[in-house]
């Protein structure tokens, strides 16, 4: 199914400014190996170059030490993608679809749309969709999507239909 254009991760907009937020990162990175930055001048002129980019709040992204964490092209990717909208009236298929995606790594309409330039980027593209069901959805849980035990101590995963019935259900 393809989903509705306000839905969908603005992929393009993460393409156009990746090369240059990464180039920012890692100037920043060269730039404080040489000369320090003891007063965070150049950490601030950093966060606020990449906020006039992006428009997003740089204190929820790691800028000092993203090499212990996820890399740079992962953090210049995950601040480039712009973040997810509420949206109205989402329809049951358009809520199954991003489960789908997210439990199957799979676009039904698309099937071969994971292996595109961004595909190592998939888990942004999961996080994307998690935090879209977050402010879409109350009653969204991360964990629906892990493994859950009954009440006999057997293991097993929701389906996407149990899921979207749990978070459908308003």
């Amino acid at each position: 199914m393809i989903l509705r254009q306000e839905i969908e991760p603005k992929v393009e907009i993460a393409r156009m400014l990746y090369p240059e937020i990464l180039r920012l990162i890692l100037k920043y990175a060269d730039d404080c190996e040489k000369n320090g930055d003891e007063n965070n001048t150049q950490y601030t002129g950093l966060a606020s170059a990449l906020h006039q980019l992006t428009g997003k709040d740089m204190s929820e992204f790691n800028l000092w030490e993203w090499w212990e964490e996820e890399g740079a092209e992962t953090l210049a990717y995950r601040i480039a993608l712009p973040y997810p909208i509420k949206i109205e009236n989402i329809t049951r298929a358009e809520l199954t679809e991003i489960i789908n995606r997210l439990k199957h790594n799979v676009d039904s309409a698309n099937p071969e749309a994971h292996k595109t330039a961004d595909s190592h980027f998939n888990h942004c593209i999961h996080e994307y969709y998690f935090s879209f069901l977050k402010i879409n959805f109350k009653k969204y849980k991360y964990s629906f999507f892990n493994r859950q035990q009954d009440s006999h101590g057997k293991y097993f995963e929701l389906s996407t239909d149990d899921i979207a019935n749990i978070i459908w259900n308003k």
